[in-house]
């Protein structure tokens, strides 16, 4: 398993909101399959610097939404059932991230565009 999850605490975005959409990414872009276990809350609070709190609320909200599910013996773990992009539409992200870095987008700004345009409706007329 290969997972890197940073935490911006200068983000508007909570703590755990950022590591929970970071798993989601990590196992969208097949960086995390069906049955690869995450560190425990405590481990990954640890690491993070933020309270165990934070990062159980992060597991609690995953699970919730099917991505991971958490057994006593395997601690928790990516679902069966876990998003995963297919490879092209992940292609197509890597390549919309590198063309707004190029262009001098923050990482939260290009976060905002795609959080507006999922905002606007299809066929409104507007673009980008």
């Amino acid at each position: 398993m290969s997972m890197q999850i940073e935490i911006d605490l200068a983000s508007g975005v909570p703590p755990y909101e950022q590591i929970r959409s970071q798993v989601v990414a990590h196992a969208s872009a097949g960086r995390l399959r069906a049955g690869d276990r995450l560190p425990t809350i405590r481990a990954l609070a640890v690491d993070l610097g933020v309270a165990a709190g934070t990062v159980a609320r992060a597991y609690r909200e995953l699970e919730t939404s099917g991505v991971v599910v958490t057994r006593r013996r395997t601690g928790t773990v990516v679902a069966d059932g876990a998003p995963a992009t297919d490879v092209g539409l992940g292609r197509a992200a890597a390549e919309f991230v590198a063309a707004a870095r190029a262009r001098g987008l923050t990482d939260e700004a290009v976060v905002d565009l795609v959080r507006g345009t999922l905002l606007t409706p299809l066929g409104d007329g507007r673009s980008g």
